[in-house]
């Protein structure tokens, strides 16, 4: 041994960078959206639409990945509860 500490050659992770958003996880979030805006059954403007994406997204990096639970906590956040929308149609 030269002296050289072990854990030089070790590649460093900064946890605290979101990891990256591939195909897969943009056709999940998608995939909640479009199901919301069905739901809806009306014109959502582009700054609500936005709003709604980011939450997805948002919600998705945090560690949520299933389309459902995203779903309902969208659904919660924005103030769209399904029985309204159904009897509402």
């Amino acid at each position: 041994m030269d002296g050289t500490p072990a854990c030089v050659n070790m590649k460093h992770i900064d946890v605290t960078k979101p990891a990256p958003f591939d195909g897969r996880d943009l056709i999940v979030c998608q995939t909640v959206f479009n199901k919301l805006q069905a739901q809806l059954r009306t014109v959502v403007d582009a700054e609500e639409a936005n709003r709604i994406a980011a939450i997805i997204v948002d919600l998705y990096r945090q560690g949520i990945r299933d389309p459902e639970q995203l779903k309902v906590m969208i659904e919660a956040a924005r103030g769209i509860f399904p029985s309204q929308s159904k009897r509402s149609g």
